[in-house]
């Protein structure tokens, strides 16, 4: 922010020099950058402090603000400018033009005053000194009144010809497709639906928040001037700039749009217009409408804040005392109230002060006027051990789990094409696109963490990687049928599948089922129930889900041949995605301990041929529902599939353990538990023992 040494003075009671301007401001938090002496075209000469001010701080983005702020520091009192205009002419604002606001989302508040009668010409002596002691160019005296009150108050102003008004008619919408505007930086742009305008009764007239148009400018020939004060959109100002890429002096944004961006003060609009409308009457002879044409939102009622002096101390780790508080946060204009018991202060705070919204903004506020350097410096810091939470040790418990079984972590970008976003949403489901001309390839937030491994995986088969096992944790976003967008964190894994057909891609599944099984015991507790269910999505040559004690948290399976193309994968890969929350829940593992058996156990192994179609988890079901005496445990070996198995059929292996915990078990004893599960699963699911 370009201050004016002169321009500062006027607005304190006292006068003040370039030292200790930049002293105090560097105390309260505006460091002066640099100073530069400036001569103007008269031959005054000024000093111009380059004040650095931060985005949360737009009330300082004026010389009002700054020298609000240095009056605070310095012990002087602020001199405001005189805003009452002059007596009105008699005619009502109302009958002269009209205001139709169509985005009341992006333009919050437009008031219109018109002045009529008005002699353009050059600016005096005083406003062009004033203007080109902070490096800007003088124009006439109306568009130097609207500058300078910008630069004075921090509230953007825009003069059109009133005359050059189509229909003498300002609509605020946005542009049609098509529709362009010639600015007054000489540019002519082309503007979208996106682009909020201020038109007339035909045409756009001023890009909303950021220029006028050259076609409606005040010139030498204006007679009748409409002034425009209003408060904008902040997002929507900022992209308008960026999109349109509109720059002065090769600087990218305009002061208007520099202080839309970053807030205004919605009572300070009125405040401008009518400063505004009093110099134009005084310096270019014109009358002024009675009244003001107002559309858009009520004046706010200033928010209050309360802060503890007790929290105020702990903090700051000194004892300033109520009083002191008090009267250093009334030097600030904050309008602070100490209630009966003395322990807080509540301030009004002002609309211009958007950044004080709670009691640690009123913290900061004391500790600056106090003086930073105030704040004692202690050599050592106490640190309180904390216990660790959960959900941090259940996510390392998982990346180490991971890692033991040769997965890398990976940490990928979470945006996706739409292609590749669709690709994983479920039906009822849309992507959750991001509005931004900087991700026109990528604007999908992406559904799922598997395309994110798929792209990581196909970079590594750039570079030659093979047999690659990934696994990530993130975020994924989707839209669903009430278009609400709903975030959940996920965890995926890939591994590649091995050479050969059936017996690699079986072999990958069963390790992937291995990882998740044993992760799931990992976070929770050995006796947790994990049910694995075959299904049937989209892109997957077979799949299961997993559900842990009931609740489904996920799936895995081979990726199809057709969705590995969509990423240029030349390999078949098994992925799996799991939701986060519920396996963290099972976290931290409860395990039961027991003494080490004194007595042998004697283990079974059975291969049972039976229909493709049979999943394990029914297998299990049966041999379980027999309850077998003295069954320890009951695990799945593997799948076969081939000769001699005939087509459509398949073997599966698995191994029971049975031990008993008073004496050595013989084998006379176990026949029947056996024998017993092989009747059941011919009887089931038609299952012939294989040889």
């Amino acid at each position: 922010m370009k201050i004016s040494l002169h321009w500062l003075n006027q607005l304190l009671d006292r006068p003040t020099d370039t030292d200790e301007a930049a002293r105090v401001l560097t105390a309260m938090g505006f460091p002066v950058e640099e100073t530069e002496q400036v001569t103007t075209s008269d031959g005054s000469t000024d000093v111009m402090l380059d004040v650095e001010v931060t985005s949360n701080r737009s009330d300082c983005l004026s010389h009002v603000g700054v020298a609000r702020e240095f009056a605070a520091g310095a012990g002087c009192e602020l001199n405001p400018p005189e805003i009452d205009p002059p007596a009105s002419d008699g005619t009502d604002v109302n009958t002269l033009a009209t205001v139709t606001n169509h985005e009341p989302d992006l333009c919050q508040l437009y008031t219109a005053r018109i002045i009529r009668n008005v002699k353009v010409g050059p600016s005096p002596d005083w406003l062009r000194r004033a203007l080109e002691s902070i490096g800007q160019d003088s124009i006439n005296n109306v568009a130097d009144i609207t500058n300078y009150v910008l630069m004075q108050m921090g509230q953007p102003l825009h003069a059109f010809d009133y005359d050059k008004l189509a229909g003498h008619a300002i609509v605020v919408r946005k542009a049609k497709q098509g529709e362009s505007i010639a600015a007054l930086n000489a540019e002519t742009y082309k503007l979208t639906p996106d682009h909020l305008v201020i038109a007339d009764a035909n045409d756009p007239v001023a890009i909303a928040g950021v220029m006028g148009g050259e076609l409606s400018k005040v010139t030498e020939s204006t007679t009748n001037v409409l002034l425009e004060a209003a408060m904008f959109d902040i997002v929507s100002v900022r992209h308008t700039v960026r999109n349109l890429k509109v720059k002065v002096k090769n600087k990218l944004g305009t002061e208007s749009s520099f202080r839309f961006e970053r807030g205004i003060d919605p009572l300070g609009v009125d405040r401008a217009s009518r400063y505004a409308a009093k110099l134009i009457c005084e310096l270019a002879g014109g009358t002024l409408a009675e009244g003001v044409i107002r559309v858009g939102a009520e004046p706010p009622t200033p928010r209050a804040v309360t802060m503890r002096i007790a929290r105020c101390d702990a903090l700051l780790g000194i004892q300033l005392g109520a009083d002191r508080i008090v009267d250093l946060l009334q030097r600030l204009g904050l309008f602070p109230t100490l209630n009966d018991a003395g322990d807080a202060v509540t301030c009004v705070v002002p609309t211009f002060r958007l950044d004080i919204e709670r009691e640690v903004d009123l913290i900061e506020e004391v500790a600056r006027a106090n003086g930073l350097a105030d704040i004692p410096v202690r050599e050592k810091i106490d640190i309180v051990a904390q216990q660790s939470q959960p959900h941090v040790d259940g996510r390392r418990r998982i990346g180490r789990t991971l890692v033991a079984h040769g997965f890398h972590e990976t940490i990928t970008f979470s945006f996706l094409t739409v292609e590749q976003g669709d690709m994983f949403l479920a039906e009822g489901e849309s992507p959750a696109l991001v509005e931004h001309n900087l991700r026109k390839q990528e604007p999908v937030l992406r559904p799922s963490l598997i395309p994110s491994l798929l792209r990581c995986r196909k970079m590594n088969y750039d570079v030659g990687n093979t047999n690659v096992k990934l696994f990530e944790t993130g975020s994924t976003w989707r839209r669903g049928a009430d278009q609400k967008i709903s975030e959940q964190v996920t965890l995926a894994l890939l591994a590649d599948v091995g050479e050969g057909q059936a017996a690699a891609a079986a072999q990958t599944m069963a390790a992937l089922r291995s990882a998740i099984a044993e992760l799931i015991q990992q976070l929770g507790d050995h006796g947790a129930s994990v049910d694995i269910k075959p299904a049937d999505p989209p892109n997957f040559d077979t799949a299961a889900t997993v559900a842990v004690n009931g609740q489904a948290v996920g799936s895995f399976g081979l990726l199809s041949a057709q969705a590995g193309k969509a990423f240029d994968l030349k390999v078949n890969v098994a992925v799996a995605e799991l939701e986060l929350a519920p396996l963290l829940a099972l976290y931290p593992p409860k395990h039961q301990v027991g003494p080490l058996p004194k007595f042998p156990a004697i283990e079974r192994d059975l291969s049972v041929i039976l229909s493709e179609a049979t999943p394990w988890a029914e297998v299990e079901q049966h041999v379980l529902a027999t309850e077998p005496a003295m069954l320890e445990q009951l695990a799945f070996v593997e799948t076969y599939r081939g000769k001699p198995i005939p087509k459509g059929q398949k073997s599966i292996s698995f191994r029971m353990r049975f031990r008993d915990p008073e004496t050595t078990l013989r084998h006379e004893q176990v026949d029947p538990q056996v024998n017993q599960v092989i009747e059941r699963l011919k009887a089931k699911v038609n299952a012939e023992l294989r040889d």
